[in-house]
């Protein structure tokens, strides 16, 4: 049967972390607290050929080389919405949304031919993959993909920024080696964060001290969130540097 996929604006998947393009990210720097993600991907997933395309490739210390996607991202706690949610679960900017809200469920960062399983709704979501929502997806090949294409470009074209970001990091933070490593070995993967002061450093962006200025409230404010919850306490500390690293970018001459 061809997969068929419907939104039904049930807003499950407005929560949490949502991974940008660098476009997205400047966009929407008044409305989401940002910073980088970095993935590990290994040699042997399906994926490897096109992270080492859209992300940089990392020798680790026991010799093997991995890619590594860095990803610009809302960074938000899983069960925190979007602040572009509304209470009717409806998208508050939905002519202006991300990239990454248009092209779901489909994914950029893995090859077309490997979309099939993304179309299965995750627990919990009320995704309409019923026999009248319409067929997205066809012989392994996305139907309607100008989103998909958009965002793919938008990724191809930031890739050579995000590999200088990846050379200073690696270059100014080397123990950052050692927690990829420690990534790839571990059965599930996992995520390490870095902050956007570190970015906007590294590329010396003319617009850093105007993205410091937007980003600096919002840290203060997502700090002050999660102050008094243990569970976060990881996001708390983020924030609460990060608030004060923004000040400073934002007041420098």
């Amino acid at each position: 049967m061809e997969p068929r996929f419907a939104c039904t604006a049930c807003g499950k998947c407005c929560h949490g972390l949502l991974p940008l393009t660098l476009k997205d990210a400047v966009a929407h720097a008044v409305r989401f607290p940002l910073a980088l993600v970095w993935t590990v991907v290994r040699s042997n997933a399906k994926s490897y050929d096109l992270a080492t395309r859209l992300g940089t490739s990392v020798r680790l210390p026991n010799r093997k080389t991995v890619a590594v996607l860095i990803q610009p991202t809302a960074y938000l706690p899983n069960h925190f919405p979007c602040p572009a949610l509304q209470p009717d679960n409806l998208c508050g900017i939905h002519a202006d949304k991300p990239s990454r809200c248009r092209t779901m469920p489909f994914y950029p960062y893995r090859e077309e031919k490997d979309q099939a399983d993304l179309l299965v709704p995750r627990k919990g979501w009320e995704c309409d993959v019923s026999a009248e929502a319409p067929v997205v997806y066809r012989n392994h090949a996305i139907l309607d993909r100008a989103d998909f294409d958009r965002e793919r470009a938008d990724l191809l074209e930031q890739a050579p920024v995000m590999r200088t970001y990846a050379d200073y990091v690696l270059k100014y933070m080397p123990w950052i080696v050692n927690d990829l490593a420690k990534m790839a070995a571990a059965p599930a993967g996992g995520k390490l964060v870095t902050s956007l002061s570190s970015f906007l450093t590294a590329t010396r962006r003319t617009d850093a001290r105007e993205l410091a200025a937007a980003q600096a409230p919002l840290m203060q404010a997502m700090a002050e969130r999660t102050r008094n919850d243990p569970a976060l306490a990881d996001f708390h500390k983020n924030y609460a540097g990060w608030a004060k690293e923004m000040e400073r970018l934002a007041q420098r001459p």
